[in-house]
């Protein structure tokens, strides 16, 4: 077994703590590859933000489960080498869907799991997340549950509806599991394609614009467990500058469109302290690859699109630090 301590993580105890009380959320940027987690900890380092790394199942499946060990222990490393005396990285499992799964990360290295047990009953949820709690408390990880569903497709996560979080329900949930931080659904969604035309309203430009996110469930959710914290995932903007260079080099998005950034704003303001983007990435590193591809057609080094990919992302990152989770200078370093 490999403890996240020897890696150089930390959990996300201290993190959410600090986030609560400052009124900002934690980025958690999901990464599958080498110039995702390189663009990350540069824009955390530069902007002196504490950072969560995002692996899901399949991109456990894609880089490895040993090649990410090395990677988590390069990125404290990294973030060293860069200047940062005391990275703050977290190493998080996004969206586990079994103890096993969850196990498995928490003995290589993992300092944080997600175990979605939302899709079950829920007596079978909340057996499910406080046998995970029990084994990674063990282990001083600390654990994130889910309650609600989010519809949209992320990886192997994938539902054509939701349903909002039971307020009522969240006092007993966490009180019976011993989660450290619980997902909620209040109108976010995975992927780039949240919302359908027919849910959206149209601006005078003719844009669409989707259905405000339920900030009335999630006072209710405050309410009923004042001080803890609180996850929103799905939460990407599905940037329309990028959509547009996509679609302008070859791409066919049709329709694709994020959360507002002013209302992740005001989430971040709020008991959310930890908000998860991954589309947003995708999105910004497929845009600069396809405009290499389209205006260098004789490239063929990998470096050569990557290498903007990577600094795109960057850029990305950055300004959802700076701006919308408001994490940017709080002891990153």
């Amino acid at each position: 077994m490999v403890s996240y301590k020897e890696l150089g993580l930390v959990n996300t105890k201290e993190m959410f703590k600090k986030a609560m009380e400052g009124k900002y959320a934690i980025p958690a940027f999901n990464f599958n590859n080498l110039e995702q987690m390189q663009a990350i900890v540069q824009a955390a380092v530069e902007t002196n933000s504490p950072v969560i790394l995002q692996v899901s199942s399949g991109a456990r499946k894609y880089a490895n489960q040993t090649l990410l060990r090395y990677l988590a222990e390069g990125a404290v490393a990294y973030a060293k080498e860069l200047g940062c005396e005391k990275p703050q990285i977290c190493l998080h499992l996004d969206h586990g869907d079994s103890f096993e799964l969850c196990k498995s990360c928490i003995d290589t290295g993992f300092s944080s799991v997600m175990i979605d047990g939302s899709h079950l009953p829920y007596d079978e949820n909340v057996a499910l997340t406080k046998k995970v709690v029990e084994y990674a408390h063990a282990h001083d990880v600390t654990v994130e549950g889910e309650l609600g569903v989010l519809a949209g497709v992320e990886d192997e996560v994938s539902s054509d509806h939701h349903t909002y979080t039971e307020p009522d329900d969240v006092v007993d949930f966490v009180t019976k599991t011993g989660c450290d931080s619980l997902a909620i659904s209040i109108g976010t969604s995975h992927g780039a394609n949240k919302f359908t035309p027919a849910q959206c309203t149209k601006d005078a430009n003719g844009n669409l614009v989707p259905p405000p996110l339920r900030f009335d469930i999630l006072e209710e959710i405050e309410k009923r467990i004042p001080g803890f914290p609180i996850v929103l995932h799905g939460a990407s903007s599905v940037p329309q500058e990028e959509v547009a260079t996509i679609n302008k080099y070859g791409g066919a998005l049709k329709d694709a469109i994020g959360i507002p950034e002013d209302q992740l704003r005001q989430a971040a303001a709020s008991a959310v302290c930890k908000i998860n983007i991954d589309s947003d990435s995708r999105l910004a590193m497929t845009a600069a690859i396809r405009e290499t591809f389209a205006t260098k057609p004789g490239e063929f080094d990998p470096r050569k699109y990557l290498g903007p990919a990577r600094d795109n992302a960057k850029k990305l990152y950055k300004h959802k630090i700076e701006n919308v989770l408001g994490s940017a200078g709080k002891g990153g370093c």
